[in-house]
């Protein structure tokens, strides 16, 4: 259906003014809210606790050109990169610090059920389109092109989620650090007219899942299982339709797929078995975030989605949603942020593999702290991505912090024989430190002391290549020394 965007249609013009109507009506909506109104925003959470000190909020609010604008990236065929980060492309919007962007986000798993997931959706069918001749996004990953070359797929499936951008930030350089709100996370409804009213999502219990060769029977086997969501906002929580085993799929260029090894191949359910008994009367409380989030890294071209690093990325933590901020140190020219890996919930540890996959829309407020402003504060010695909730600050730590710049010519291929939970809790715990040591003021002593009875460490993932550990520290622990 046409949203505006679509010139050919009879009612352009109609659906056009609807569309500039609600943008503006959302834009004066954001901009009268403290949360986005200025770059001190976030210092009024918790009583003043934040990363951002009203110095330095003054300093970022005062290089921007005027009051925020409002943009909006939609999710089609020519927004979209499959299956990677890179430097070298083209921005699909250039905003000014402080902007806001509302950006769609696709599932790389809608192929699992097109009926529910892609039908009667444009931006998702340009996308998913998949015939004998052609594909609507040939290259899915960072691997070879060349036909000669791959052999599942251009892109070879060495990265896996659709990512909606870049998203070019004016002013924004090396060495500075991008503040990102996201100021709301939904559920993209189902196109489909049979499902009016609610989205859907896959999760795939997968041969990269953890629990993969510990089944109690021995046996290999890969379940896919369809969710439903609410997408009106009534229902806070997701119910299983049904499940399948999956089985030897052709995709429409002839490839076999015996396994899910390579994003967005058509599932043939004349094939499948469906099971609609799974999970009866189970309600699973949604917690919608962006599973990939991130900026564009400097030390390789084209870059893996899967394993996360020091600009972020495939993170997959359930709390980068709605209200969250996310910290993250630039370092390319622009900053290059791209969104995707939409889920409608997950678990700390991601345990089979996948969270329930499924397309969101968020909208984010970008605000840029200039390196030459950092001195002093806590954001100033920031060289990894970190969240700020209203409540929390939390670490990321990985296998490998920085896996492009450590291993070498093959990091890429070498982060996947380094997955490491002692290491990853390791890098955990000298950020904790750092990040109490530099932001707090605490001797190492002390820091040691209240990470043992003050911040949780959890497992954020085992399934990503880099495998992942956090660290949350609440903000109140500190509410006396403001």
């Amino acid at each position: 259906m046409c949203q505006g965007n679509d010139v050919n249609c009879p009612e352009f013009r109609l659906h056009y003014r609807m569309f500039k109507e609600e943008l503006n009506v959302e834009r004066r909506s954001f901009l009268k809210s403290s949360f986005a109104a200025g770059g001190g925003a976030a210092a009024l959470a918790a009583g003043g606790l934040s990363l951002v000190t009203p110095a330095l909020a003054q300093a970022s609010a005062a290089k921007r050109p005027g009051a925020p604008a409002y943009h909006y990236l939609p999710a089609n065929a020519d927004t979209v990169h499959w299956g990677y980060f890179s430097k070298k492309l083209k921005p699909q919007v250039e905003i000014d610090p402080g902007d806001i962007v509302t950006i769609e986000t696709l599932t790389h798993h809608a192929g699992d059920d097109l009926e529910r997931m892609v039908t009667g959706d444009e931006g998702a069918e340009s996308v998913f389109l998949w015939t004998k001749d052609k594909k609507g996004v040939d290259r899915r990953g960072a691997g070879p092109t060349d036909p000669k070359v791959y052999k599942k797929g251009s892109g070879e499936g060495m990265g896996v989620h659709i990512m909606t951008g870049p998203v070019y930030v004016r002013g924004a350089e090396p060495g500075d650090i991008l503040e990102v709100r996201i100021l709301d996370c939904a559920p993209r409804p189902s196109a489909n007219p049979e499902f009016k009213g609610k989205s859907f999502g896959s999760n795939a219990a997968a041969n990269w899942g953890f629990h993969y060769n510990d089944m109690l029977d021995g046996a290999k086997r890969e379940v896919v299982t369809i969710y439903e969501v609410d997408a009106t906002g009534g229902r806070s929580w997701a119910q299983a339709v049904y499940n399948f085993k999956w089985v030897p799929q052709v995709d429409p260029f002839g490839v076999m797929h015996e396994t899910i090894d390579y994003p967005g191949v058509p599932v043939d359910h004349s094939k499948t078995q469906r099971n609609y008994d799974a999970l009866k009367g189970v309600r699973l409380p949604i917690r919608p975030h962006f599973g990939t989030l991130g900026l564009a890294p400097a030390e390789a071209d084209y870059v893996d989605t899967v394993p996360p690093s020091y600009t972020g990325g495939n993170i997959d933590n359930w709390r980068i949603g709605k209200g969250a901020v996310m910290y993250y140190p630039v370092s390319v020219e622009g900053a290059l942020l791209s969104v995707g890996d939409p889920h409608a919930s997950q678990g700390d540890s991601e345990l089979c593999g996948t969270a329930i996959e499924c397309s969101l829309t968020g909208t984010f407020q970008l605000v840029l702290h200039k390196k030459a402003d950092l001195a002093g504060t806590p954001l100033e010695e920031l060289n990894y991505p970190m969240l700020e909730t209203k409540d929390e600050w939390l670490v990321h730590g990985f296998s490998v912090s920085n896996y492009l710049a450590e291993l070498g010519a093959d990091a890429q291929s070498e982060i996947y024989k380094k997955s490491s939970v002692d290491s990853a809790l390791r890098d955990a715990f000298r950020k904790m430190r750092h990040f109490l040591m530099t932001t707090k003021g605490l001797t190492e002593d002390e820091a040691i002391s209240l990470m043992s009875i003050g911040v949780d460490f959890g497992v954020t993932q085992v399934v990503d290549g880099n495998w992942g550990c956090h660290a949350i520290v609440k903000k109140d622990i500190f509410a006396a020394r403001v």
